[in-house]
């Protein structure tokens, strides 16, 4: 990039050619938050007749000569100025994170910086320090997301209900409400959650439901059922089954009738809507009907 792209950038004297160079360059992202954290800035309030006044209280007091500035004092002033404008943006820059969201009906997959690869499965936000990740591998996860982590040093994933840490694995991690599940498909995991410490091995999951863990369950597979065209559930509570039916196809469901703290046990499609209604409510021997972006799901005997 030229050096002086960003002068003509932000006097908006670039061409349409020089903006697509300046766009392109890896800089351009780092000068576009600076621009736009400064264009918010706002100077204290500043009373002009109030000032008037004061200058001509202290010139009637004031008898004495007057000194003129001396142009190093003023350059140094300037100079000052431009190391604290500097200094702000070096700790702006190198606060700033990134957050990736999957949106309900929607998987979002990204690459990291160390090339671990993850996919966020829908109604899931991630966050991470780009600027700091070579000091620390770690993300703040909130729903469900599933890694490949390229081997390097501790890779750490914080959720709100509990830490996941591993050097270079496959594992697939959960936390809606009260559900938190850790399931590890290859190499090795560490799971701590409320204090407690769990190894996982491959082929092995910490599943947490309500008030209830169940350590060291197998997992089927090579990698989690929702990847696929069908999420699988095992005996989890009926309200968690419709809501994940409702992040796969962003619908309004409503219920009537029956328990939602039943348990589930059974696979519902990602990919066919009325399939995976089928197989939520017939094991149950419920009714369901559809109406637009709406879904009434009751027990057969409700009116």
């Amino acid at each position: 990039m030229k050096e002086n792209y960003l002068a003509k950038w932000l006097n908006g004297e670039l061409t349409e050619a020089e903006m697509k160079v300046f766009r392109d360059s890896p800089e351009f992202e780092t000068y576009e938050r600076i621009a736009s954290v400064s264009s918010r800035l706002e100077g204290p309030a500043f009373d002009t007749e109030a000032a008037l006044d004061r200058v001509k209280q202290a010139r009637a007091g004031n008898t004495g000569k007057v000194r003129r500035l001396q142009p190093a004092v003023r350059w140094l002033s300037i100079a000052a100025a431009v190391i604290l404008m500097l200094t702000a943006g070096y700790f702006y820059i190198n606060s700033l994170e990134a957050t990736v969201e999957a949106e309900f009906a929607q998987r979002q997959e990204l690459r990291l910086p160390d090339a671990s690869e993850v996919l966020l499965n829908a109604g899931s936000e991630l966050t991470y320090s780009k600027t700091k990740w070579d000091e620390k591998r770690q993300v703040r996860l909130t729903g469900e997301a599933y890694f490949k982590v390229a081997k390097g040093e501790t890779f750490t994933v914080e959720t709100p209900a509990g830490t996941v840490a591993v050097l270079g694995t496959q594992f697939n991690v959960l936390q809606r409400g009260d559900v938190f599940i850790v399931s590890c498909y290859e190499g090795r995991v560490r799971v701590t959650h409320k204090s407690k410490t769990i190894e996982l091995p491959a082929g092995s999951a910490y599943r947490v439901v309500g008030s209830t863990a169940f350590k060291s369950e197998t997992v089927e597979g090579d990698r989690p059922s929702w990847t696929g065209e069908e999420t699988a559930f095992r005996s989890m509570p009926l309200s968690f089954v419709i809501d994940e039916f409702r992040r796969q196809y962003n619908m309004e469901v409503e219920t009537r009738g029956f328990d939602l703290s039943r348990r589930y046990t059974g696979t519902i499609s990602n990919t066919n809507m009325d399939l995976a209604l089928q197989s939520i409510s017939a094991p149950l021997q419920l009714t369901y009907e559809v109406a637009g972006n709406k879904v009434l799901i009751y027990a057969e005997e409700t009116p």
